[in-house]
């Protein structure tokens, strides 16, 4: 079974199958990665989680894991520019610095097995969780309560004021949402390196994962425009062109088209 395969059979088995098909995720990446003895270590950090979590019902519970896994060293990854081991599982671990939906993955993996109630929230820019019912998210990086106004703010930092928050924005994310996210979080790390060959790895699981738009294909086919592929580059321009609506876009990706070589039977 290769890695990509054991992602997906890691998925059908949903929820619990997020944080190990995140894993074999790394394993595309380094195939050195052992996600057998990751999740041994993710059991010694469950047992240091739950000898220290308070006496409460455990609807209760969701911030309080927040703050212990933050004692335990485990915070967002500040570095500039970020590189892909910030959304690497078995990076972040060792680490104890990730992105947003990094730590928001190993926190509902810790929930999972302390059958605490959390939920992934697909958040614009930042990956939040959520207690079922609550009236406020919690920020992965801290634990921190998000109310409606602080959504706003946060919101407006990330995209400006001109964007309104939406119930769309606090919607539950799917195991295959929270996946794609990480690919695609993924792919554009990997790019900012100039490693094209890893962010084709993550571009083409993004594809592979679900509900797709024009900028997926158009990431995907600006690889392939740098790997000198025009052959697959031209699929993805015209799967992009079939998705946008965007009549600004659909004459750069016209222009783009025309100015690319005949497809030839080359096979990339």
């Amino acid at each position: 079974m290769t890695p990509r395969q054991a992602v997906l059979e890691c998925l059908d088995r949903g929820p619990s199958g997020v944080f190990e098909a995140a894993l074999w995720i790394s394993v595309e990446h380094d195939a050195t990665v052992q996600p057998a003895q990751v999740m041994e270590i993710m059991g010694d950090i469950q047992v240091k989680v739950s000898a220290s979590l308070p006496m409460l019902p455990v609807n209760e519970l969701g911030q309080p894991l927040l703050r212990q896994i933050n004692a335990l060293g485990f915070q967002q990854d500040d570095d500039f520019p970020l590189q892909a081991r910030a959304a690497l599982l078995d990076k972040v671990i060792r680490r104890r610095r990730g992105q947003p939906l990094a730590l928001a993955l190993i926190t509902l993996e810790l929930a999972r097995r302390l059958n605490i109630p959390l939920i992934g929230v697909n958040f614009p820019g930042h990956f939040l969780l959520r207690i079922p019912g609550a009236d406020h998210q919690l920020d992965p990086c801290g634990g921190r309560r998000l109310y409606p106004a602080d959504c706003r703010e946060l919101l407006s930092r990330q995209f400006g004021v001109q964007m309104p928050l939406a119930a769309e924005h606090l919607r539950e994310a799917s195991p295959r949402q929270m996946l794609q996210r990480l690919s695609r979080n993924l792919r554009q790390l990997n790019i900012g390196q100039n490693d094209d060959v890893a962010a084709l790895k993550d571009a083409e699981r993004v594809l592979q994962l679900g509900h797709v738009n024009a900028s997926d294909h158009m990431a995907r086919a600006g690889m392939y425009q740098r790997l000198d592929c025009p052959g697959a580059e031209r699929f993805d321009l015209e799967h992009a062109l079939l998705l946008t609506e965007d009549p600004i876009q659909q004459l750069l990706l016209t222009t783009r088209l025309s100015q690319l070589l005949p497809a030839t039977s080359k096979v990339h």
